[in-house]
């Protein structure tokens, strides 16, 4: 096997695209799906472990070693289920819906750099099936078009709840999207590409979680609340819509639905780690290492990366509870959105004044406003949704003050300090009942 620059193996950009044989295209593809479905069984498992062991259970333990096959046997029961249309529903669009949903989940991944330039059967090619100059731009794509198949389930489905959480999954995606597309315009502007491929080579001597702090705050939050996971899990809020906008979907249908809740989780997390966490290069120190960047090895830290931000998921389903829909709206219009299109004109500014300074200079300016403006917004996170508004508690009214249970129609409950009305008999003593004097007398005939 020849020799080829170093640079090109370790970093390649997009002139390495578009020239593979069409049978390493397909390799390729099917490689993608199987590792996508591979990381979901696995992701659901773990899931299940993990939070069992958060709240002091065991979790799954009967199907396979420690309940390895657990996912395996639920997505086969899944499948074999019988599958149920409700009466009403719009037909085409309903089973339509989950195609829309998990087609773009997959799709996405296309773009996502997994590794350098490898050696498949004789032929140099990169760890990623394909690339584009608006890459990024792409995924974010994907990501819209599979909202649709959540707002079509809703609609076709005939039924209130499914159709409230469509129209919260509508009013999700336009608030956090915003958010999510201002943190990239930061990275933009450092590694002057919309390439996926570019961005990770161009952090090959730090990474952009260190330079770009605040857009990474904003864009973990937000892949959150684009994925539909607690606690900005409204579309489908168990409490409140049934099940959302699934509600009516059973068998391989809502399989799929949960497929590409999965996948999207992936995604989000491979492109994070893309954007912010150098891709599939090593980690200080792996990276002093002269072949830990080379070969097949940085697929291997690329999928440390991800599975991080995919346990983060699983943590942040255990331990916090639902955000109120007031709140979920107000912290991406008033924090998120302000603070990221702040901070972009931060960056903007910086690499500006700066251009004619060295990259070290540079680096060390952004990073310092990093700082500032990601302090800022973990104040402004914290006032707003710990001691906003919605939070403050209510006066206590004055301690023995009179209380009316039915002044509004229906009995309540009395607030701390105040007391219930002492009940007055309307009728003569029960039977038994003790005088002042202590003997016991019946009860007086009554009148005739």
């Amino acid at each position: 096997m020849s020799e080829i620059p170093v640079a090109q193996t370790v970093f390649p950009d997009l002139a390495n695209f578009g020239y593979d044989a069409w049978w390493l295209m397909l390799l390729k593809s099917v490689g993608i799906f199987a590792f996508l479905v591979l990381t979901v069984l696995v992701a659901i498992l773990a899931e299940r472990k993990i939070m069992a062991r958060m709240q002091y259970r065991i979790g799954p333990n009967r199907v396979g070693w420690h309940g390895a096959l657990q996912s395996l046997a639920d997505g086969v029961k899944l499948a074999l289920k019988e599958g149920l249309t409700p009466f009403g529903v719009d037909k085409a669009l309903y089973l339509l819906a989950p195609v829309i949903s998990v087609v773009p989940a997959f799709m996405a991944f296309a773009v996502i750099p997994m590794g350098p330039e490898v050696s498949i059967f004789g032929h140099r090619t990169p760890l990623q099936l394909t690339d584009l100059p608006i890459g990024v731009l792409y995924v974010l794509a994907m990501a819209s078009i599979g909202v649709y198949g959540i707002v079509l389930a809703g609609w076709s489905s005939g039924s209130t709840y499914p159709l409230l959480g469509a129209l919260r999954s509508t009013a999700q995606v336009i608030s956090y999207e915003i958010a999510m597309g201002l943190t990239f315009a930061a990275v933009f502007i450092l590694s002057t590409t919309m390439s996926t491929s570019e961005i990770v080579s161009s952090q090959v001597h730090h990474w952009y979680i260190l330079l770009l702090l605040p857009s990474f705050v904003i864009y973990a939050i937000s892949m959150v609340g684009e994925t539909n996971r607690a606690p900005f899990d409204l579309p489908e809020a168990e409490g409140e819509l049934v099940g959302g906008f699934h509600t009516e979907y059973s068998s391989l249908k809502f399989a799929m639905f949960m497929l590409a809740e999965y996948v999207n989780m992936a995604t989000v997390s491979a492109l994070a780690t893309t954007l912010f966490l150098g891709g599939w290069q090593a980690p200080w120190p792996i990276s002093i290492w002269d072949g830990a960047n080379s070969g097949w090895w940085p697929m291997l830290w690329f999928v440390i990366k991800m599975w991080i931000f995919m346990f983060v998921f699983f943590w942040l389903r255990t331990t916090l509870p639902r955000l109120r829909y007031d709140q979920f709206m107000a912290f991406g219009w008033k924090v998120l959105i302000p603070f990221a299109l702040g901070w972009v004109m931060v960056v903007a500014v910086i690499h500006q004044a700066t251009s004619g300074a060295s990259e070290w200079t540079s680096s060390l300016i952004v990073a310092a406003a990093g700082i500032v403006v990601t302090a800022a917004l973990l104040y402004a996170i914290r006032r707003e949704i710990v001691g906003g508004p919605a939070s403050v508690k209510p006066e206590l009214p004055p301690p023995g003050s009179p209380f009316d249970p039915m002044a509004g129609g229906f009995p309540v409950p009395p607030l701390p300090g105040q007391v219930l009305p002492t009940p007055q008999l309307a009728g003569p003593q029960l039977s038994g009942a003790r005088n002042p004097t202590g003997t016991t007398s019946a009860p007086e005939a009554p009148n005739v």
